[in-house]
């Protein structure tokens, strides 16, 4: 008896490393997927995440379960899927922070175009030229044609030095031709009170921070970054459209599904797929544009080009104003 069950024991043994050899042939998905959100929750790419993270669990018919991994900007959860297996288990929730500016302004113990692979674009999160509302300017022609009679006079506020409002003021004051003074503050909220309380004249700064602001009375918008406008605030008009030096501006915050370098075309073809899919959602889109994020799917080369754009626009505007990090 006792010769039996040793032997029934041994042939379970040599059976194991077959059972995970084919677990692991198996077609993708057949275990947990992790997505690793690189902000705490309840920021905006945590919240979008979550969002794109129910709807890959609903179609792949596996668990697709949201990992905060916060710390150093972003940098720490993109090092994580930057070291990951390229099997398609292991995903980030990727945003212009850490994996377009980073990467700009200091070293990462990562390589973002070499160890990170875009699988697809969720959407971005448009900027907006707000100013207080007894500003004596109506439009952002004429508030440029303001601060152009007086440079140096005025001053605008941002989340932070080298933070993506920052870089983007900085981008539209270079093509407007305005010159003003920067005033960092340490994240939006209060660089929105110190605009409203006249310590500064103006912000552009994402539209989840503007906006309530201005629906309230407490702010006027101007101008927005993107060169389409947006369906958010179809009212705002784009910088795009003032022409001269802002013709064709366009930059905002973008979201987007990343995954390590190197995963499987089948795999990143099936979740790029989901992803633009799932943006044409209604119900996808809704919970996207109240978090202010304007839904752009692209899906995985269109969105491979756009990065490079991006990389492009904030590598010139850092080098133009020699912005670094203190």
């Amino acid at each position: 008896m006792a010769q039996t069950r040793r032997a029934t024991l041994g042939l379970m043994a040599g059976m194991l490393p077959g059972l995970a050899a084919a677990q692991s042939q198996a077609p993708w998905p057949n275990r947990p997927i992790r997505l690793v959100i690189p902000w705490p929750p309840g920021q905006a790419t945590d919240l979008a995440g979550r969002v794109i993270a129910q709807r890959l669990q609903e179609k792949l018919g596996q668990p697709v379960v949201p990992e905060n991994r916060a710390g150093a900007g972003g940098t720490i959860g993109a090092d994580v899927v930057a070291k990951a297996a390229p099997d398609g288990y292991t995903l980030l929730a990727g945003s212009s922070g850490p994996l377009t500016i980073a990467p700009l302004l200091q070293r990462l113990p990562f390589d973002v175009t070499r160890d990170i692979a875009p699988i697809a674009m969720m959407g971005v999160s448009p900027y907006v030229l707000a100013v207080k509302p007894d500003f004596p300017a109506r439009t952002t022609a004429e508030f440029i044609a303001l601060l152009k009679a007086r440079p140096g006079h005025y001053t605008f506020g941002s989340s932070g030095t080298a933070a993506t409002a920052h870089l983007i003021t900085e981008a539209f004051n270079a093509a407007a031709g305005i010159e003003a003074l920067h005033v960092p503050f340490p994240g939006s909220a209060p660089a929105m009170t110190a605009l409203i309380g006249g310590q500064i004249n103006y912000c552009i700064e994402t539209m989840a921070a503007v906006m309530p602001l201005v629906r309230q009375g407490a702010l006027r918008a101007l101008g927005i970054s993107l060169s389409a406008g947006s369906t958010l605030a179809p009212e705002i008009e784009p910088f795009a459209k003032v022409g001269g030096g802002l013709a064709g501006f366009d930059a905002g915050a973008w979201l987007g599904l990343m995954g390590p370098a190197n995963l499987p075309a089948p795999i990143l073809e099936r979740l790029s797929n989901e992803v633009v899919q799932g943006m044409a959602v209604p119900e996808v889109r809704s919970r996207f544009e109240s978090i202010s994020v304007e839904p752009i799917p692209r899906a995985t080369a269109a969105f491979a080009t756009y990065l490079v754009e991006q990389r492009a626009l904030f590598q010139g505007i850092i080098q133009r104003n020699n912005i670094r990090l203190e």
